[in-house]
């Protein structure tokens, strides 16, 4: 059986959360591409604010609906 492929955009938000849940800087965004590279940045800044509202691991991700 193939396993599909996730969409592009939601990985990289889903990585984008992790770091900015993780505290590293948005600097470390891997994408050049300016449509991929907004997908994580939104990610990161979600992760950021989950991160200063005292959420981290676990319990960020499953609080967070589009991570499911």
């Amino acid at each position: 059986m193939k396993r599909q492929k996730r969409d592009k955009s939601a990985t990289l938000f889903n990585r984008g959360f992790q770091a900015g849940l993780g505290g590293k800087s948005r600097d470390t965004c891997p994408v050049t591409t300016t449509d991929l590279r907004s997908q994580w940045m939104s990610g990161w800044r979600q992760g950021r604010e989950a991160h200063w509202s005292g959420m981290a691991g676990v319990s960020a991700i499953q609080a967070h609906p589009s991570l499911h």
